[in-house]
């Protein structure tokens, strides 16, 4: 007995890197396409990063939104493959449930992805009103209509996504989103400057570069999906053959991951707002940080999608503790990235910011000089925000969407946003105060959302040991008692 733990801890390890390792790579290389979008921003001028970066901002609310939710189609897919598995006999039933959820979650994604792009719309009619410079606000209004269109396909290709993390099949999104970080740099340039006769349309030729990369990504993940002889039969994207009953369980699980996920995102977004009032100089520091807080936030989205997959697949076939040792990895994997990275940024600021601003333009210094002390501070926030993603990510894996969004309030809304405005502005502190409200604020949900992962685990146990013989989520769990736990060793790895 005693050798089993580190066999199961290996065993676990190794199934939390197969999938995490992809989703990260993949999620770094995704991120590189708004990284460049920055980098092409502050090649334009201080004024257009300020106001490109706003836009930006607004786009990604909503589209962060729009994924979660599909979100919770990778954990229904997973369990019901983990089940399948498990059991002998005809899959037809299973197979035939699994392309119930991609319709279903095809059909989501294009109601969310309309609704966003009018929605987008209408909030940058109203940035003068949210206290924004008026000639950044101007700027903004020009690049939104042609970031629109883009959350469509970019909804579509999450959809896919999800499908293909749920089965265990990731692989082929990490080519295909390095290529589109190179075709959105070439077309960025392309339309920026209206190289090769192409018009030349500013700010806005970044808005359609990346709305066309995002139609190009989801078509090329299709058909790879389609190529793929596992994910093929099972592949079915006609939302107009959508079971009602489906697009409902899938809503109801989504809503609260999208509040949740727009909870985050939103206090982000009101920052940039609260940034945007001390001056352009500001606002385009604070542009810059939070891309360097996004890029490395990509590592704990890669553990936090793999750690909510695995959990939903150990749950279903009844292993706790498997479902303990997951949080640990997670939590571990992330700490050492993020001990690395803040290192980085305390040793090496110049060369960090460099990309984003120049320290010998006009109108730069000022910003250097912000983004510099910001620095500091999120050699530490990175930490909890990592953490809190994670935590959001295990109490998916419990189908435990609610507790995500209330623990979200309290540590965005009632502790982080009003901690940023005493520190930004009744402490005299500008933008240095906000984001150490930032960081308050993420601190408190990280700890409020693992706590809840680990209430929710040891219930979740007491219930099977008491007898229980459903598993509580939205599907049938698996029956109770030895034939639960009889695995072959190729289940085991």
């Amino acid at each position: 007995m005693p050798s089993m733990q580190p066999t199961a801890l290996l065993r676990d390890s190794r199934a939390l890197a197969g999938l995490a390792v992809p989703l990260i790579l993949t999620q770094l290389a995704q991120v590189a396409l708004t990284t460049t979008d920055t980098v092409m921003m502050g090649l334009l001028g201080t004024r257009d990063l300020a106001a490109g970066g706003l836009a930006i901002v607004i786009f990604n609310q909503l589209r962060t939104m729009g994924v979660g939710l599909v979100t919770s189609v990778g954990n229904r897919i997973a369990a019901a493959a983990a089940r399948a598995e498990a059991a002998e006999g005809d899959s037809a039933e299973s197979d035939e449930g699994v392309r119930k959820t991609v319709r279903a979650s095809t059909a989501v994604a294009t109601l969310a992805g309309l609704a966003g792009a009018v929605l987008m719309l209408l909030i940058g009619q109203a940035l003068p009103l949210l206290g924004q410079d008026e000639a950044v606000a101007d700027r903004a209004q020009t690049m939104l209509p042609a970031l629109a269109p883009g959350l469509l396909p970019c909804l579509w290709f999450q959809a896919i996504r999800q499908f293909t993390v749920g089965m265990r099949r990731p692989q082929a999104l990490l080519q295909i989103t390095i290529a589109s970080v190179a075709v959105n740099a070439g077309l960025d340039w392309l339309l920026i400057h209206g190289t090769w006769g192409l018009p030349e349309l500013g700010l806005p030729g970044i808005g359609v570069a990346t709305s066309t990369v995002y139609l190009l990504s989801f078509l090329a993940l299709y058909a790879s999906a389609r190529r793929d002889s596992v994910l093929a039969p099972l592949l079915s994207l006609n939302a107009l053959r959508a079971d009602r009953a489906t697009v409902r369980e899938l809503i109801g699980l989504g809503i609260p991951i999208a509040a949740t996920y727009g909870s985050e995102a939103g206090f982000f977004s009101v920052t940039a707002l609260m940034a945007g009032s001390f001056g352009s100089a500001a606002l385009a520091a604070h542009t810059a940080v939070n891309q360097l807080v996004y890029i490395v936030f990509q590592v704990a989205v890669g553990l936090s999608h793999a750690a909510s997959v695995n959990v939903s697949r150990e749950l279903a076939l009844g292993r706790f503790d498997a479902a303990q040792r997951i949080k640990n990895t997670a939590l571990a994997c992330a700490a050492a990235v993020m001990a690395v990275v803040a290192v980085v940024y305390v040793t090496l600021p110049g060369l960090v910011l460099r990309p984003f601003l120049d320290a010998g333009a006009a109108g730069d210094d000022e910003a250097v000089s912000i983004a510099s002390r910001l620095l500091l501070v999120i050699a530490v926030l990175q930490f909890f925000d990592c953490a809190q993603n994670i935590g959001v990510g295990l109490l998916r894996g419990l189908d435990d969407t609610g507790s995500g969004f209330r623990i979200t309030l309290v540590g965005y809304w009632a502790v982080g946003l009003p901690a940023a405005w005493l520190l930004g502005y009744a402490a005299g502190l500008d933008t240095l105060g906000i984001w150490l409200g930032l960081l308050t604020g993420l601190a408190t949900t990280a700890i409020l959302l693992l706590r809840r992962y680990g209430s929710g685990l040891r219930a979740r146990a007491r219930e099977q040991e008491a007898g229980a013989t459903a598993y509580q989520g939205p599907y049938p769990g698996p029956p109770a008692g030895p034939p639960l736990r009889k695995r072959s060793g190729a289940d085991q790895g």
